[in-house]
Parts: C-alpha cells; structure tokens; sequence
C-alpha cells in the first residue's frame, strides 16, 4: 500500500488541477473572510458580512475564522478533488492498467484515500496559514496588538477542519465509484452541498419537525456545527451551532469513515470498466 500511496502523492502533486483547486480554495478564504469584511468595515459600506467588526478579523480568531468555510464552499472544493482523485481513473480508463501492476483494488484504493487525507491536511493547513498572515497585516494596519490563539486552540482546530475538510474528499470518492464517472458526481455533489442542504435549513426545517430533526444526522449540519463550536462566524453559509461540538464530531467522523468503508465495498464487487 506504500507504493499505492507514493503513486497517487505523485499524481496529486503533479496535477495542475490539484493546484488550481488549491488557489481557488485559498483565495475565496481570503476574500470572504477578510478582503470583503475589511474593505467593507473601512468604507462604512453595507452589505453581506459587513457588520463584523474588525476585532472579529484579528489574530486571535484565527481558528475559527479559518473553518467557517469549510461546511459549504471550500469543503465543496474539497468533494472536487475527491472525485478527481478516484473518478480520474474511469475517465482515462487506467483502473486495469494500475491493477494489472500487482497491487489489489483495495491496496490502490487505500493509497488513495490515504493520499486525499493528506491533501486536505494540506489544504486545512495552507488556509490556516494565509488566514494568519492576513489577520497579522489587519491588525497592524489597525495599529492593534497581534495575539494569537493558544497552541492547543491550535491543534484543535486544524484537527477539526483536517476532519471536515476529509469528510467532504470522501463524498467525493465515494461517489466517484458509485456513479464510475467525473462530471456526474461533482455535479450531483456540488447540488447537495450548495442547494439542497442548504435549502433544507433555511426552508424546510423551520416549517417540519421531521426535517428539523432529521438533518441534525446530515453531514453539512454537524460540519456546520463543528465549526461554530469552535468559533466559526454565525453568519457564514453553513455555519449554524444545530447540535453541540463533541456530538458534530463525532457525526463527522462516522461519515468519513462511512463513505471510505462504502466506496472499498463498492470498488471490490464491482466491474471497473
């Protein structure tokens, strides 16, 4: 399975697609969390995300201004990779060229997975880095002290968006092998994380009770939750405290591996071609 792993590293880091994700993730971190609210707190504009006050951009909410995009948009770009990932191989028709090399399905899947993993710690670790660097510039600006989170806030925090932001790679690869495809399962995942979970909870839920409970067990809700409890803003996209933090958790983490254990069942019954 190392062999696996060191093989899809490679593809990952070669892959222009993988950057391109990976600007496009940290730049929409950039603009929706800091660009706009600041230019907006400094020219007295109103509009969307403009009522933060500047305190709420400094140094020292780093962690939860780093995972409030996580439950929507950048777990979104997340989902993408997942599906390139896994999906890439029926579009090129390699899955018997990989497999004739001696590995079994699993051990190539396994490196896969293990491959999204540590992209997204990647990923989780680059916003949190730009965020700082962003957030430090702000508050000399505003001639303001620079603090810093403590380092166990830290090390929480990239846990708990490492934790997300996997979950969501790997809705991606499991639907990648469901549907043996690319362009159906990004277009199918980027619909539930865009339009229906979120039309669930602003539509649906107040007027049903079943529904208000029922997505207190729905991936996007409790990433949602997750990173409200750790200090993620309230009025970002997906950001709602629905249940509590541990809870979240450890909802997250039964999708995650969910998804890992549904797409190895798959993969292994059925037909790759």
């Amino acid at each position: 399975m190392s062999r696996s792993l060191r093989a899809e590293l490679v593809k990952l880091v070669r892959r222009p697609a993988a950057w391109l994700l990976l600007a496009i993730t940290l730049a929409l971190s950039l603009i929706f969390t800091y660009l706009f609210p600041y230019a907006g707190a400094a020219g007295g504009a109103d509009g969307p995300n403009t009522d933060r006050a500047l305190p709420a951009m400094f140094p020292d909410h780093l962690v939860g201004n780093s995972l409030g995009g996580l439950p929507v948009f950048l777990g979104a770009i997340l989902l993408i990779l997942g599906v390139l990932t896994v999906g890439g191989e029926y579009g090129w028709g390699t899955w018997k060229t990989v497999l004739t090399q001696g590995p079994t399905r699993l051990e190539v899947y396994a490196g896969k997975l293990l491959a999204l993993a540590l992209a997204a710690l990647a990923v989780v670790l680059a916003v949190f880095a730009v965020g700082a660097v962003a957030a430090a510039l702000i508050a000399s600006a505003e001639g303001q002290p620079v603090r810093w989170p403590s380092a166990g806030d830290l090390v929480v925090g990239v846990g708990a968006g490492w934790l997300i932001a996997t979950m969501w790679a790997m809705l991606g690869a499991v639907l990648a092998v469901a549907l043996r495809a690319v362009a159906l399962p990004v277009g199918l995942g980027l619909v539930w994380m865009l339009a229906v979970q979120n039309l669930l909870a602003a539509i649906a839920a107040p007027l049903v009770d079943w529904v208000a409970t029922a997505q207190r067990g729905l991936p996007g809700p409790n990433a949602g939750a997750l990173a409200a409890a750790l200090g993620a803003p309230g009025d970002t996209p997906g950001v709602a405290a629905t249940v509590g933090g541990g809870q979240a958790a450890v909802v997250v983490s039964a999708y995650l591996v969910g998804f890992a254990v549904v797409g190895a069942a798959l993969l292994r019954r059925r037909d790759i071609g």
